[in-house]
């Protein structure tokens, strides 16, 4: 008998630490987690079996069908935003070839037992491009259909497997209405810029807000790669992993659309170095505009409509501007750093 459980691929980063967190209470749903990398080892003896290997390898995705019956899958796994620049085509092998096997081995799941596999994938505010800054500024919040140009590698490997994801869902629910059973229950999120307390920025787009506040904890002068004026939605980690667990326990009947934007707050580059200024009175935060950072900052909106993942899922972030600073973000990096 194959055992029931949940599978998340790129498990060993920080929204799959949050997710196996999560979902570990839940003993009548075993986790296994496939990812290059090995899961920290406290999150290791949270999950029932630890796959180290890659979603490009079908022989093993195979094997993984015939052990177990995958019922919710969190695909994680993926080259992300800066590296996919200098890697264009390992990008596309990854994030695209990457899901597009996922996406048949969850169809295989729902062949085998007979009912749909809820596909969670974590899409990005990267699949917009913004002509110019005129425009994103009287774009105000970018609504899911406007605006899709991405001027990236990434965003472009996003873009086409939220497609693909909306095209295996709606494929195979034809098959199953002419009674061929299986399909993909295909739901994406597009995350903003999500900013972690816990992990240390590793150069991401995006990471100019976390990398201010850990270069001022640690009292090291920090020169931000964007303009003062830079504007774009971020997110505080923990609401962006509550809002894939929202959206996964949703009523299929509820949801409208396969992708949905979701956002929190979204101040400005020099709002932000105000606020690690006031908690860190001796903080060195200056310009240092990186032109081609900034170019793919630009291209990106100052803010996301997401009335639909608020209505149809009952998405409503915990955490607002000052809550994500004042009680989430800096004092969990102060105790990192001893202040």
């Amino acid at each position: 008998m194959r055992k029931p459980v949940v599978l998340i691929t790129g498990a060993s980063g920080e929204i799959g630490h949050g997710l196996i967190e999560r979902l570990a209470g839940d003993p009548a749903r075993p986790i296994i987690t496939l990812d290059l990398n090995p899961l920290a080892p406290d999150i290791a003896k949270m999950v029932s079996r630890e796959i180290q290997g890659s979603i490009l390898d079908t022989n093993l995705l195979d094997r993984i069908v015939a052990e177990y019956e995958v019922d919710l899958v969190f695909h994680l796994a993926a080259l992300l935003s800066t590296r996919s620049e200098f890697t264009p085509t390992a990008a596309h092998e990854v994030n695209v070839g990457g899901t597009l096997n996922m996406l048949e081995f969850a169809q295989k799941q729902g062949e085998s037992h007979g009912r749909p596999v809820v596909f969670l994938y974590p899409s990005s505010i990267a699949v917009y491009g913004m002509p110019d800054l005129e425009t994103k500024a009287r774009a105000g919040e970018v609504k899911e259909d406007q605006y899709n140009h991405p001027i990236t590698m990434y965003g472009c490997n996003k873009l086409y497997c939220e497609q693909l994801g909306h095209y295996y869902s709606r494929h195979y629910k034809q098959l199953a209405k002419e009674k061929l059973s299986g399909r993909v229950d295909f739901r994406c999120i597009r995350f903003p810029g999500l900013i972690s307390a816990v992990t240390v920025p590793s150069g991401g787009t995006s990471d100019f807000a976390p990398e201010m506040i850990h270069a001022a904890a640690r009292g090291e002068a920090y020169g931000c790669f964007v303009r003062p004026d830079t504007r774009i939605p971020f997110m505080a980690m923990p609401d962006g992993v509550d809002a894939l667990l929202q959206l996964a326990s949703a009523p299929r009947e509820r949801l409208r659309r396969t992708a949905y934007n979701i956002g929190a707050f979204n101040p400005s580059a020099e709002e932000i170095r105000q606020v690690v200024v006031r908690e860190f009175p001796g903080a060195q935060i200056t310009w240092d505009v990186d032109p081609k950072r900034q170019g793919i900052v630009d291209s990106w909106p100052a803010d996301v409509d997401d009335c639909a993942a608020r209505k149809d899922f009952g998405f409503e972030p915990k955490y607002d501007y000052e809550r994500a600073f004042s009680e989430y973000l800096i004092p969990t990096i102060k105790k990192r750093y001893g202040k």
